[in-house]
């Protein structure tokens, strides 16, 4: 539905000419409605419940709906195909990309499995020319078939056993967990999301490089970053650049004095964080981050950080990342805040707590956590690696890709993280 009416608004655009008021309602058309479809199935519950739970906090008694408006179920890549086909109508009413020559192309556009489901985020103008003109090559389809093996391995051997560790400490009861316990479960789950994601996004280009097409990059070693400024430069790096291009910029950007820059910061990060999710956990997680750009460019011009070696910049980056990812993981505002006391010594701690400590830390979680920590912090990414195609690089990537296979047999495996999105 979405993908027939964008087709058809964007011939609209083109064909309106010079007329601007039919241009504006084009793209005016394509922007309500692609919002509104995804502000239904992802937002509506989460509304819904946030009156509901107002209504009781101030004696307003309780808000009836009907059932199925709070049991919608969310259709498989809505968030990142709704984008592709809004940012075709947006692209062809700024002149950045000419029309789809047929309803096929577009839809072949937004549909190509590779990245339907969790990204990198395609647009029109970049792959337009690659939907009738591709070079197919052997080296091209080796280094696709390597970069695949390479994410699979990733997704199988590093962010899957993060996971479970996680998964687990997050899952603690309230005094089920030690101090000590709630920072191995959050180091793991930063491992795990940034693992599982650029797993998914390697898998992604990978399969697209063998049928001949390139795919933009969507991770740059972002643990490795300074700043949260420089973070959103390295991490999911197409929606960093979707969200500048038609939500930063659309508002002012930085073209409006200081502090309408910094309001226009925390907007996008916001409307980043519900994106995600319709969760409070959410707007929190975008708050922080559009908090720290805001405060990093206000304070940019300050230059005692200038000469500080790369680690004393890297290492406060990444605790504050931490901190942002227990709201990204937690399942309600309740339980991140008890993850986070828990973190700072705060809260009881009953003896089945070390146990679980012991569980969590285990020699083999352990070993798991620094093997994690040096791929990490210590080795080139994926793209560094296979830039070029080398017969070595392929038969690591076919034995990364046996033991992937044999390991996911043997011990299971759980879904993309990105799916939920």
């Amino acid at each position: 539905g979405t993908t027939t009416l964008d087709y058809n608004l964007g011939r609209m655009i083109v064909n309106a000419g010079d007329n601007q008021a039919r241009k504006k309602l084009g793209v005016t058309l394509s922007v309500v409605s692609n919002l509104g479809v995804l502000a239904f199935f992802k937002y509506t519950a989460f509304g819904i419940q946030s009156v509901q739970e107002l209504a009781r906090t101030m004696r307003w008694g309780d808000v009836q709906v009907p059932e199925f408006l709070t049991n919608i179920i969310l259709p498989a890549g809505i968030s990142f195909y709704v984008f592709q086909s809004l940012s075709y109508c947006i692209d062809l009413y700024r002149g950045h990309a000419k029309p789809a020559q047929s309803l096929l192309d577009f839809t072949c556009f937004v549909s190509l499995f590779p990245h339907l489901d969790a990204g990198p985020i395609v647009r029109y103008g970049i792959i337009a020319d690659q939907m009738r003109n591709r070079e197919h090559t052997v080296e091209k389809f080796a280094l696709g078939l390597t970069r695949f093996s390479f994410g699979l391995a990733k997704k199988i051997l590093l962010a899957d056993p993060m996971g479970a560790i996680a998964d687990a400490a997050f899952a603690a009861g309230p005094g089920s967990l030690t101090t000590f316990g709630a920072w191995v479960g959050i180091f793991a789950y930063a491992f795990q999301i940034y693992f599982d994601f650029s797993a998914y996004s390697d898998m992604a280009i990978g399969l697209a490089k063998t049928m001949g097409f390139y795919f933009v990059e969507n991770f740059d070693s972002p643990y490795k970053s300074r700043s949260i400024t420089d973070f959103w430069r390295r991490w999911h790096m197409s929606l960093s650049a979707f969200l500048r291009d038609y939500l930063y910029i659309p508002l002012g950007g930085n073209r409006k004095g200081a502090a309408r820059t910094y309001i226009n910061l925390m907007l996008t990060m916001l409307i980043g964080g519900l994106w995600h999710g319709a969760s409070w956990t959410f707007v929190i997680w975008g708050g922080i981050h559009g908090s720290m750009l805001a405060i990093e460019r206000a304070a940019r011009n300050i230059k005692f950080t200038e000469h500080l070696a790369a680690p004393f910049k890297v290492v406060p980056t990444f605790f504050i990342l931490l901190i942002t990812w227990v709201f990204f993981r937690a399942e309600n505002l309740d339980v991140a805040l008890r993850y986070l006391s828990l973190m700072f010594g705060q809260g009881d701690v009953f003896d089945s707590a070390l146990l679980l400590e012991r569980t969590l830390t285990r020699d083999f979680n352990m070993i798991q956590l620094v093997i994690c920590g040096f791929a990490a912090w210590m080795m080139p990414n994926t793209q560094t690696i296979l830039h070029r195609f080398v017969w070595w690089k392929g038969l690591l990537g076919m034995a990364l890709f046996i033991l992937a296979v044999a390991v996911m047999f043997a011990r299971g495996h759980s879904p993309f993280l990105y799916f939920q999105f």
